[in-house]
C-alpha cells in the first residue's frame, strides 16, 4: 500500500539526486535508480533493507549488471536515517543526502503532518517526530551539495518549529488563566 505523497516524494528525490550527484561527481545513473526504487518497501518494517531486496529482483529481472545491482541496492539500504546502515559510497551518500532534505524545509513540515495526520497523530506527538529527526538530519548530511541545499530548509523547519511551539504555548496559559 502506497502512503498518497510516496510518488511525489519519490520524483522530488530523484530530481534532488541528480543534481546532486552531477555536482558531486557521483554516477548519476545509478542514483537515478536508486532514487526511482528507494522507498518501494516504504510500508514494510526497515523499508530500507526490504526495498534493497525487492529491488534486486527486479534489477535482475531488467537484466542489470551485478556490479550495477549491488550498487543500487547499498544505495537503497543505507538511504534510511533508522536502517542502520552507513552509507559506504558516494551514491549512497547521495541518495541519503536528498531524501534527508526532501524531510526539511517547507515540504518536510507539510509531509510530516501530512503523514500523522494518515496515521492520526496530535500536533504534539508531531513535533516530537521533528525533535527525534527532522531537527537532526541537517547535522547527518554527507555531501558538500546537500549541506549548502539544507542550510535555508533547516533554518525554515526550526523557525516554523519555535513558532508553533510559542503558539501552543500561548494557547496553554490563556486557558489556565
Amino acid at each position: 500500500m502506497c502512503i498518497p505523497h510516496y510518488e511525489d516524494h519519490v520524483e522530488r528525490v530523484k530530481k534532488l539526486a541528480v543534481f546532486i550527484a552531477k555536482r558531486e561527481g557521483a554516477n548519476v545513473e545509478i542514483v537515478e535508480k536508486a532514487a526511482e526504487l528507494h522507498d518501494i518497501a516504504r510500508d514494510e518494517e526497515n523499508h530500507a533493507l526490504k526495498g534493497a531486496e525487492m529491488a534486486r529482483e527486479i534489477l535482475e529481472k531488467e537484466g542489470y549488471g551485478e556490479d550495477f545491482i549491488e550498487a543500487v541496492c547499498h544505495c537503497i539500504a543505507s538511504h534510511s536515517f533508522s536502517s542502520g546502515v552507513e552509507p559506504k559510497t558516494l551514491e549512497a551518500k547521495v541518495l541519503s543526502d536528498a531524501d534527508k532534505l526532501d524531510a526539511i524545509g517547507a515540504v518536510g513540515v507539510a509531509r510530516a503532518f501530512m503523514f500523522s495526520g494518515e496515521r492520526g497523530r496530535s500536533i504534539e506527538e508531531t513535533l516530537r517526530h521533528f525533535e527525534e529527526k527532522l531537527l537532526k538530519l541537517k547535522d547527518l548530511l554527507y555531501t558538500k551539495t546537500a549541506k549548502e541545499l539544507a542550510e535555508e530548509r533547516h533554518n525554515f523547519l526550526l523557525q516554523f518549529y519555535k513558532q508553533i511551539l510559542k503558539e501552543l504555548n500561548e494557547v496553554q496559559n490563556v486557558f489556565k488563566a
